[in-house]
Parts: C-alpha cells; sequence; structure tokens
C-alpha cells in the first residue's frame, strides 16, 4: 500500500507542475506587501479550490488569510504558504516559491487524504514579513486541532534545520518643536538629534552584546524641511535574540538607548510594537528526518557554512512551532553570490533553478505528509503528543 500509494502521488505531482509554476510566476509578477495581499491569496486559495478543496476565506477575521481543508481524518497536517512581498524589492524571499510548494504538495496529496487517514489543511498566511500573521491565527484559534505543520522556505542552498532568532518589530516615534533652523534655532526641540543619540547609542551598546543577538532598523521620517528643526521623526527596529527570554532582557537594553535621546533633547518618545514577537523555533525531529531522507532521494544536498545562514531569519512560524509540531526547512534556487532581501534575490525567485526548487520542495514536502501519515511511529508521535 506504502508503494502504491506513493507513486500515486508522485504521479499526480508531476501532473500539477505547470499549474504550480504558473502560480509562482504569477505571483512574482504582482508582488503585494504584507496585509494586502489580496490578489495573492486569492490566486492562491483558487487554485486549491480547482483541486476540490473547501477554501474559507477571510480565515479567522484576516481578510487575506485563507483556509483550504480536504478530508476529515483523525490525523490533521497541515501546510502553510507564505505569499506577501517585501516594501520595494518585490519577493526578494522568495514567498512565490513557497506558495507554489504548498499548494503543490497539497494538491499531489488531495486525492488520496482518505487512503491515508488525514484531514488535509493548507493555511494562507499573511503578513511574514514583519507583520505577525501566523501569530495572530494563532491567538485567534486558527491553528487548533493541528498535529503538525509544514512549510519549504527559499534561500540561495538547502538547509535541513531553521534556527531562527527571536524578534520584537517596533515603531519609534520622536515628537518635539519645529523652528526656523537658522533665525530661532534655539526655540525648537530637534527630533531628529534625539534619534542620531539612540543610533549613538545602540552602536555602543553592540559591543557589550551576546553575539547570539541581532539590533537594526531605518528612520522612516527624519524632518521636512532642511531650513526647519525636524519636529517629528520616526524608524522601525528590530531587536533579536536567541528565545523569548533573551529578548525581553535585549529589548529592554536597547530601549533605554531611544529613552536617552528623548532625554537629552527633550522630545517626546512613543515606541509601538508593530507586531507581536516572533518566537524562536522548535523543530520535530521525527517530521526532519522525513523531509530530509525525500529531499535527499530527488537529488537536494543540505548545506552549512556562511551560505547557509537563512535559516538564522527570523519567522512568525517559529511561534505556531510552539504549539504545533513542525519543520521549516530551506530549498535552495541557486542564487548565490545574490542572497535573500536582495533585488538579485528576487530576479532568481523566477528562474529555471527556483521552479525546479518549486518542484523538488513540493515532491519533498507531498512524500513527508505521506510518510507521516503512514509511519506508525510517526503518526502516535504526532496524534499523542509524545516527545
Amino acid at each position: 500500500m506504502t508503494t502504491a500509494l506513493e507513486d500515486a502521488v508522485r504521479t499526480t505531482g508531476d501532473r500539477v507542475v505547470d499549474g504550480i509554476l504558473a502560480l509562482s510566476h504569477d505571483l512574482h509578477a504582482h508582488p503585494e506587501i504584507a496585509w494586502e495581499e489580496v490578489r495573492s491569496s486569492a490566486r492562491v486559495a483558487g487554485n486549491l479550490a480547482d483541486a476540490g478543496f473547501t477554501v474559507q476565506e477571510n480565515y479567522t477575521d484576516l481578510p487575506t488569510a485563507f483556509l483550504a481543508r480536504r478530508g476529515t481524518g483523525p490525523l490533521h497536517l497541515a501546510v502553510c504558504a507564505e505569499y506577501d512581498a517585501l516594501p520595494g524589492m518585490g519577493h526578494a524571499c522568495g514567498h512565490n516559491v513557497i506558495a507554489a510548494i504548498s499548494t503543490g504538495a497539497a494538491i499531489a496529496l488531495a486525492p488520496y487524504v482518505d487512503d491515508l487517514g488525514i484531514t488535509l489543511s493548507v493555511f494562507g498566511t499573511p503578513a511574514e514579513e514583519g507583520g505577525g500573521g501566523k501569530i495572530e491565527m494563532l491567538d485567534r484559534g486558527g491553528f487548533a486541532g493541528v498535529h503538525a505543520a509544514a512549510m519549504v522556505h527559499p534561500g540561495p542552498v538547502d538547509v535541513a534545520r531553521a534556527e531562527p532568532y527571536a524578534v520584537s518589530h517596533s515603531h519609534i516615534r520622536y515628537d518635539g518643536k519645529s523652528a526656523h533652523a537658522a533665525a530661532y534655532p534655539d526655540r525648537g526641540i530637534n527630533a531628529a538629534d534625539a534619534f542620531t543619540l539612540a543610533q549613538v547609542g545602540i552602536g555602543l551598546l553592540r559591543q557589550h552584546l551576546p553575539p547570539d543577538t541581532r539590533v537594526h532598523g531605518i528612520m522612516t521620517n527624519g524632518g521636512e524641511a532642511p531650513n526647519a528643526i525636524p519636529q517629528r521623526t520616526e524608524g522601525r527596529w528590530y531587536v533579536r535574540a536567541g528565545s523569548l527570554a533573551e529578548l525581553a532582557d535585549l529589548e529592554r537594553r536597547v530601549n533605554r538607548c531611544f529613552e536617552a535621546g528623548a532625554l537629552a533633547t527633550g522630545c517626546e518618545l512613543t515606541i509601538s510594537p508593530e507586531s507581536k514577537p516572533y518566537s524562536e523555533f522548535r523543530t520535530d525531529e521525527r517530521l526532519l528526518g522525513h523531509y530530509v531522507h525525500r529531499a535527499e532521494q530527488l537529488g537536494r544536498r543540505f548545506s552549512s557554512g556562511s551560505d547557509s545562514l537563512m535559516n538564522r531569519a527570523s519567522t512568525d512560524m517559529g511561534n505556531v512551532s510552539q504549539q504545533v509540531a513542525a519543520i521549516h526547512p530551506y530549498i535552495g534556487i541557486d542564487s548565490l553570490p545574490a542572497v535573500n532581501h536582495q533585488p538579485e534575490f528576487a530576479a532568481a525567485a523566477a528562474t529555471p533553478a527556483a521552479d525546479r526548487a518549486a518542484v523538488e520542495g513540493a515532491r519533498a514536502l507531498a512524500l513527508t505528509v505521506l510518510d507521516a501519515a503512514l509511519d506508525p511511529g510517526t503518526r502516535d508521535h504526532l496524534i499523542g503528543g509524545t516527545p
């Protein structure tokens, strides 16, 4: 039975290659940023509806989230589709490839869910690039009843294990007082100076931070005119650490630098979270073992070293992994020297190498789900929640 089902899943997967590559290229040509993925979410959900999935749009009251489901088996397995792009850079993280992989895997499995004894869900997850879409879905009960969730993310090379930083995303705002910069500078309160002082403080702080941390950000509003004391400045800052517990301590230290800028200049400071913090990742070793085996069968080779560091990138899938058994491997699109979040990587995400990654990623993910369903040890582990 295992061999017959495996052959059937492979055959069905082969039939949908053209469709998932068309989906990948269409998403790539029409990038939409976090919470604005109206066209993208509809396009992915439409492919699944055409394959017989029951689709629930506006899932958990998020307009660009959806749930597509097929089957009613006792083991509930899910794949996650991301489709948001980066502001100004399009699909420079390759989420078009993620959507194609998850969609292709689900469609390949769809006719066999009853034979596998599973409920198969595809979660359309918006706003991974800073908005925390999966966290919102999770907190609203969107993943209730799911035993395991998986997705495959593109990078320069294949890496099996996700080891992302926990991260907080903050909006920083200083409010001062405008005045003529030449005639009455003494009557102004310079909000740009406050931001500069904070950045200098953070730069000095970095010497004393643990090596497994990152602090970085941008100023999004530096003032209105060069001959006016800036009345307001704004920015977006990320703080990353190895775990949520470590992040809480680090964030307090960074925030004191922003407070110092306000204290020194007399500005008012407002720090607002842009999303709930992203967690570190908890990998399910049994699931990962199945994925690695299947990917290597397809000729994928896993890498280590400086080219493989995309697995440190933060993801809201980490929060899912804290409540649901999960994996988040990376699949290479032969982009080097280009790496994620570069315009050159966006270009690489619609090449023949990216297409090959989409097809092989979908096959490996589909067969991983099949293995999870048919291997008694893994099935019992997932349903029973055993370590």
